[in-house]
């Protein structure tokens, strides 16, 4: 959980916020509750699948974005590498939270 906290402060790399946390986390925890979605709603459960797939991860994706975003404020690299970093887990999020 501090970890998370860390995250969402900004308080880490930036290349650790993006790719760890927004790319790989973001990954793992949408293709976990998409797979907790489909079986739940194959069992007819629709409510608990909406809850599962979309109040689990939009909470993620908001933390790993705002973190990542963040972070990329604190960047002592190029600005064009925080530029990137913004935009591309702005659209990563997105892409993950749309499907």
């Amino acid at each position: 959980m501090e970890k998370l906290k860390t995250l969402w402060r900004g308080d880490m790399a930036l290349t650790d916020a993006f790719w760890t946390w927004a790319v790989l986390g973001g990954l793992v925890v949408n293709v976990v509750t998409s797979t907790l979605f489909l079986a739940l709603i194959s069992l007819d459960q629709s409510w608990p699948a909406l809850v599962v797939g979309y109040g689990l991860s939009l909470p993620y994706n908001l933390v790993a974005l705002v973190g990542v975003w963040r972070a990329a404020a604190r960047h002592d690299g190029p600005q064009v590498q925080a530029d990137l970093a913004r935009g591309a887990a702005a659209i990563w999020m997105l892409v993950l939270s749309v499907t």
